[in-house]
């Protein structure tokens, strides 16, 4: 991907840290680098990691300067959340950069990349991205970048879109179905193939929410009136496996130009949150194989649960695409863990209780998508352990290749000269989901994960050098960045 500048807006301030050094050691006998896990300690001054060394507890190495001790606690790359809604501003009602950054710091983010719809007016120019970014502004705990929004509006407007990108969004994200908001309307492979050859000069990428609907099936719509709009399986009947597979086909006869030589050469297709393991993942792997410069993400309600397991009317687990059945999830698992699926995201989209219609219980009316920020670490390792995930995986998946996508070139792993953005996590731990369980996100009852039982407790939180979470205690600033693309 390109190489991308961070807004240097931190505020110099103790009141941003609960940890009053401006260098000091994490040790641990964990420690998650790109060569593996060793013991050692990591080195950090100035917000920046200075150096990784190796095996201190092995031989009593000396450590001059404050040292932070984990012991065997598992000290990580921050976790990178490329698709979020915080529906700031416009739905703070809905959640909001303070609740919602707050959230993701327990949960161990560092660094996530808000969706530029959700929020009122959604992200689709130059003035509205300026909104966004004015109502980010010292109330985020973990940095913020933005996606902005490819439509109907924009696409064909390369005036437009070339004054967005140079405001500073990462990419683009477009849907090829209603999305829902309605001053973000879908778009046509037309308008994503113009969109791609705007983004090739500036080498980011074009995020797609690929389900087409197909008039030609005899599936019921989600306006329908049906009398049992309380069983779940009839809302998975609206969304069947062949609108992902049938939106991804399309997207294929536009991501060839991506290939090297190409007409669209530098720009990047990512398909999110990859529900249908089948026909859809079969497609991309082909294009893959092909040379077309195409990523997939798939989300930990996929891999969690199944459409077996939910419960009538309980409209937590809507969204869309769908949660589908059991064998589906292991397929994803599989590709997942083969390399097929390229990372995760939380795909956090969160609501007030109202509209989940949770007395109505109808999945056709209630509004979709799945609150997740604060637990996506241990829902991925709690459910991943049994199919024998390791720590590298992990930080692949979280942290690694969602840098890459975003264009953030400082972040995602341990090494020297990278911001030090960590997690110190407990694998071992367990908690349940419960009304004792301290959640940070403006609406926890709507979580699809409550009652849930997890491993996987997050200690610590460091952005670029600052302990912003410890133990159920924030850092008395919110003094994340807006990162905006130079």
């Amino acid at each position: 991907m390109s190489t991308f500048m961070l807004m240097l807006l931190q505020p110099s301030n103790s009141l941003c840290t609960l940890l009053p050094h401006d260098r000091y050691w994490i040790a641990s006998r964990q420690i998650v680098t790109p060569q593996g896990v060793i013991s050692g300690a990591v080195e950090v001054k100035g917000g920046n990691i200075v150096s990784v060394v190796k095996g201190i507890y092995q031989h009593g190495e000396i450590i001059k300067g404050h040292v932070v001790d984990y012991g065997n606690a598992v000290v990580m790359p921050g976790l990178i959340d490329v698709h979020a809604h915080l529906d700031d501003p416009g739905r703070t009602e809905w959640e909001g950069f303070s609740s919602g950054t707050k959230a993701a710091a327990a949960g161990g983010i560092t660094t996530l990349i808000d969706m530029p719809l959700n929020s009122e007016p959604s992200t689709v120019s130059v003035e509205t991205l300026k909104l966004k970014v004015e109502a980010a502004e010292e109330k985020i705990y973990v940095d913020v970048g933005f996606w902005g929004g490819l439509v109907p509006e924009n696409a064909l407007n390369v005036s437009a879109l070339d004054s967005l990108l140079k405001a500073g969004v990462l990419g683009l994200k477009s849907f090829m179905c209603p999305s829902g908001i309605n001053d973000f309307p879908m778009t046509n492979s037309s308008h994503i193939k113009e969109g791609l050859h705007v983004l090739a000069k500036y080498k980011r990428p074009l995020l797609v929410h690929a389900e087409m609907q197909l008039d030609s099936e005899g599936y019921p719509k989600e306006n329908d009136d049906i009398n049992d709009a309380r069983l779940y399986s009839t809302y998975l009947r609206t969304r069947p496996p062949s609108m992902e597979e049938a939106a991804i086909r399309e997207l294929l006869e536009v991501t060839k130009h991506t290939r090297a030589n190409g007409s669209a050469e530098g720009s990047h297709l990512h398909i999110v949150h990859l529900s249908d393991s089948r026909a859809s993942l079969k497609l991309l792997k082909e294009a893959k194989s092909r040379g077309d410069s195409i990523t997939v993400e798939t989300c930990p309600h996929y891999l969690a649960f199944s459409a077996e397991e939910i419960q009538d009317g309980d409209t937590r687990f809507k969204c869309s695409p769908p949660i589908r059945d059991a064998a589906n999830r292991e397929n994803l698992w599989g590709a997942l863990m083969e390399g097929q699926i390229d990372m995760l995201s939380s795909d956090h989209s969160p609501t007030i209780p109202e509209l989940k219609l949770f007395g109505e219980g109808n999945f056709l009316k209630a509004w979709g998508g799945i609150s997740s920020l604060q637990y996506v670490l241990p829902v991925t390792w709690s459910y991943g352990k049994k199919y024998g995930i390791t720590l590298n995986q992990l930080a692949s998946w979280w942290s690694e290749r969602p840098a890459k996508l975003a264009g953030q070139e400082l972040k995602g792993a341990i090494v020297s000269g990278n911001h030090a953005d960590i997690v110190v996590w407990e694998p071992n731990a367990e908690f349940e989901l419960d009304e004792n369980h301290t959640a940070y996100h403006k609406n926890p009852s709507i979580s699809a994960y409550m009652g849930t039982r997890l491993s996987g407790k997050v200690l610590a939180t460091f952005v670029r050098g600052n302990l912003v979470y410890k133990e159920g205690e924030h850092a008395p600033a919110a003094c994340g960045v807006p990162i905006l693309a130079k």
